[in-house]
């Protein structure tokens, strides 16, 4: 009996270790996106445009399905 009380309390413990981690890893990365500079607000919006992308090509020679 004494086992169970002792794996019962630590289950819980447990539980509360690993919410209070989750919430705080949330917290952090939310109060750093908030607190976020303009610069590097800006240079984050445009990341994926950067670079140089061919524009898309669509096939013009494609079969037409039959009517």
């Amino acid at each position: 009996m004494f086992k169970r009380l002792l794996l019962d309390d630590s289950a819980g413990l447990f539980t509360l270790v690993a919410f209070i981690t989750a919430a705080s890893i949330y917290v952090t990365i939310s109060w750093r996106a908030l607190k976020m500079k303009r610069p590097q607000l800006e240079r984050f919006e445009n990341l994926p445009f950067d670079t140089a992308t061919p524009s898309a090509q669509h096939d013009t020679h494609a079969a037409k399905p039959a009517a």
